[in-house]
This record gives structure tokens, C-alpha cells and sequence, in this order.
């Protein structure tokens, strides 16, 4: 086991105070009673030593709700055999709830991530007790969020209870990105790796997507991109531009080549220049000690980082977001197949309104032409019955799929249909067109 930043600051006047907190996570959460709603940290930081001990009381709670974001952990709490105990409610839905929020043994909250933290602070959404992964202290008392800070300070001054793992081999990440000791009821200390995601490797088609998107990146650029097949593909793809900055809600493994080449700079920045802002980052362990102590990286909360006014700062924001299915006037469907849960709103409408507003901004949304092994469209006459509109037909700039750039900002709905239909899979095209000439308003 590494030396502790605890253990080179013990003449800390708080370092008593510290140990007087410090309980095992069984005691740490007998303070969760039946009937509270508790929050847990998200992503990568979802405190797992605290979960497991949360589930192994489900004989003694009932109706806990189990509030939180996408979260890398296993989620027994959300196994039908708690469901007399636990009940999630998903902000943004992982598969580790997927099938308890469909199967109606879970909810789902449809919110902007931007919007979160006022929802917690307002009472909207209450919480009682607040479950935390952190860093361990400095030689001042401050713990660090680490690799999520998103929603969780907002959860944190919320709660009546705070309880923090503070495990050894959290990063300490910069910006607002601190809570003191003080404001921790309990503490229970580990010592464990962080989950990972392993770079996913690009299909060929998410390679020719990502081609189609890095056009669209110009010199100067500040960026906004997820996670998984495409966003890599892009990435890879953008290793020829030049002062190119970030401000994402998240950052990737993909992200650090591009730094450590020379092509983000963050130079040419309008807002937080020399600076990459985001809100968490999941990825491998390269990324997590990448992030640890580093001043290149501003982590802030999702109310900041996820503001469209703030997003708008930043000239040439280029934002880089998918789709499960987009109908043939620009509506965008992300959170759901038909009637079927599927994810969320997260950041994509923050990020694309913002992009739409900043100067030279472009907002992208970029997927497959096709599903299910290329037996259904993702472009579409109408959304699938049930599903919903996750950013409007008015915000969205270009949509790319392996066949092309639809550019739909400031186009008729006939052009845009025209512009679609050019970039859907071919053994498509006939019935799209077919599906537009029975519309009257549809120009020949």
C-alpha cells in the first residue's frame, strides 16, 4: 500500500477529528433508514465497498430510494430480490438498471444534466443521505471528488447524512473538486482499484464515421465528445489538427493521445483557455493517474461544465453526441427504442444548444445508418411509436452516418428529408422516399 497523504500530514489539526470519523462500512450505513432516499456518487466513483454494505441491510429497509446517475458498479440493490427494500431512481440509465426500470421495478428521471444539481438543491429531488467515493485528504483536510464531480457537491451540501469512502487509490483532481473532512459524518477507508472501460476498437463502419466527422473539425476547435466506438473512431481521425481544446462533460483514454501529440492545446480557447474542462472521466488506469494532480485538467460540476451559456463561450465549440434513431425531419431520438428505456438525456441537449449558440459552433450527432445487423433503419420516416425527442429538429446542425453529412441548420424540412435520406443505407432509401411523397408538404 501506497503512503497516504494521511499519513505525511499527522500533525494535522484535523487529523483527529479525521480519525474519529473513521467506521466500518456496516456501521457507516446503519444510518441509512427505511423510507430515505439516498444518492450515490456516479461513474467510476460509485462507492462499492458502501453499496455492498447498503445491500447486505436489505432484510432489515424497506423502500430506500437509490438515486444516481450511470453508474460503473454492480448494483445488486437493483436485483428483483430487493425490490421490497430498494427501489433505483435512474437520472441516466446504465444497463446495471436497465431491465429494473423497464421490467417497472425501478424509475426514471428525464432530466438535463445541467439541470441536476438545482433539482437536488431545490428540493425537487431530495436527498437524505449522500454516498461518496473520495481521495484521501491533503495536508489541509480536503479530500478530492476525483474522477466524478458532476451532481455530487450539490448531493453532498443536500444531504442530512454524508458518508465518504475515502479509498487510497482515488486521484486527486483539480478545480472544484474538494470537500473538507469536515463536512463528512462518516468515513470508511479502502483501498481498491477503480473500474475501468477498456478502449472500445472502432467497427469499420464507426471508422468511416469518424472520417465524416473530423472533416467537420476545424483548426481551433473545442470539443465535446462521449465515449465508445465512434468517439474513438473520431478521435483517431483528428490527429492532423491543430490547438484544439476540450470542454466535455467527460474525458476518455482517446482525449490523453491527443494531448500528449501535440493536438489539444487548449491554446485557441475562448473560455477556460489552457485549460480542459469536464465534469468526470471514466476510462482505464492510464487515464485515472493522467488525471491525478494534473492543473491541465478543470474539473467542475455539471451545472457549470453542462451550461449552454457557458458551452456558447467557447468559439468554434464543435459538440459530438448519437442517436438510436433520427426521423427524416431532424428529430432525435436518444434515450429510448420505441417504448424501451434505454439511457438518457445526459449532456446531449446542453451541449448541442450550446454549440448552436457559439460562434462558428457546430452540433453533431453522428451513428450507424442501421440496427440490428442492418435489418432496420436508424433514419426513419416517423420515431418508432413511444419513442421520445430527445433534442428537437430545430437544434441540431449535421448528422453523419458511414454514407455521408446531412447538414440540416437552416434547411426546409423537404431538404432536410432529401439530405437524410442521401446518408441512410442504401436498402432504405426507396421505402424513405416512399414514406416522404405520401406527406403534402413534401416538394417533389
Amino acid at each position: 500500500m501506497k503512503e497516504t497523504l494521511i499519513d505525511r500530514s499527522s500533525k494535522s489539526i484535523w487529523l483527529e477529528k479525521y480519525r474519529d470519523r473513521v467506521v466500518s462500512a456496516e456501521q457507516a450505513v446503519k444510518h441509512i433508514k427505511s423510507g430515505d432516499t439516498v444518492y450515490v456518487h456516479s461513474n467510476a466513483a460509485a462507492p462499492e465497498s458502501l453499496l455492498d454494505a447498503m445491500t447486505n441491510r436489505a432484510d432489515e429497509l424497506e423502500n430506500v430510494k437509490v438515486v444516481h446517475l450511470l453508474t460503473l458498479s454492480k448494483a445488486a440493490y437493483a436485483q428483483p430480490m430487493y425490490s421490497n427494500s430498494f427501489r433505483v431512481n435512474a437520472l441516466f440509465i446504465g444497463s446495471n438498471v436497465r431491465s429494473a426500470v423497464n421490467e417497472g421495478r425501478a424509475d426514471y428521471t428525464p432530466a438535463f444534466l445541467s439541470e441536476i444539481p438545482s433539482l437536488i438543491e431545490t428540493g425537487i429531488l431530495p436527498i437524505d443521505v449522500c454516498l461518496l467515493q473520495v481521495s484521501p485528504p491533503d495536508a489541509h483536510g480536503y479530500c478530492s471528488y476525483g474522477v466524478s464531480v458532476d451532481c455530487s457537491i450539490a448531493a453532498r451540501k443536500s444531504a442530512k447524512v454524508v458518508i465518504a469512502e475515502v479509498n487510497n487509490r482515488m486521484p486527486r483532481t483539480l478545480g472544484r473538486s474538494f470537500v473538507h473532512i469536515s463536512k463528512l459524518d462518516f468515513i470508511v477507508e479502502t483501498d481498491r482499484p477503480l473500474p475501468v472501460l477498456e478502449p472500445q476498437e472502432p467497427s469499420e463502419t464507426e471508422r468511416a464515421i469518424g472520417q465524416y466527422v473530423a472533416t467537420l473539425v476545424e483548426d481551433g476547435a473545442t470539443l465535446q465528445l462521449g465515449i465508445g466506438g465512434i468517439p474513438n473512431a473520431v478521435l483517431r481521425y483528428l490527429t492532423e489538427k491543430r490547438n484544439l481544446g476540450v470542454h466535455s462533460e467527460m474525458l476518455s483514454d482517446g482525449i490523453v493521445d491527443l494531448i500528449e501529440a501535440g493536438v489539444v492545446t487548449n491554446d485557441a480557447k475562448t473560455f477556460l483557455p489552457g485549460k480542459v474542462a469536464v465534469s468526470f472521466v471514466m476510462g482505464t488506469q492510464r487515464l485515472y493517474d493522467f488525471v491525478d494532480n494534473n492543473p491541465l485538467i478543470e474539473f467542475q460540476t455539471s451545472d457549470y461544465i453542462n451550461d449552454p451559456d457557458i458551452i456558447a463561450r467557447n468559439a468554434k465549440m464543435t459538440s459530438i453526441n448519437s442517436a438510436l434513431q433520427v426521423d427524416v425531419t431532424g428529430q432525435i431520438c436518444a434515450d429510448s427504442i420505441g417504448n424501451y428505456l434505454y439511457s438518457g438525456f445526459g449532456g446531449q441537449v446542453d451541449f448541442v444548444r450550446g454549440a448552436s449558440r457559439a460562434r462558428g459552433g457546430k452540433a453533431i450527432i453522428a451513428m450507424p445508418s442501421t440496427a440490428k445487423g442492418g435489418l432496420v433503419s436508424r433514419i426513419c420516416g416517423t420515431l418508432r411509436p413511444g419513442s421520445g425527442v430527445v433534442t428537437s429538429r430545430g437544434d441540431v446542425h449535421y448528422v453523419v452516418t458511414e454514407f455521408g453529412i446531412a447538414q440540416l441548420h437552416g434547411r426546409t424540412l423537404s431538404q432536410r428529408m432529401r439530405a437524410l435520406i442521401a446518408i441512410a443505407h442504401p436498402d432504405f432509401r426507396e421505402e424513405l422516399e416512399q414514406d416522404c411523397h405520401k406527406l403534402s408538404w413534401f416538394q417533389r
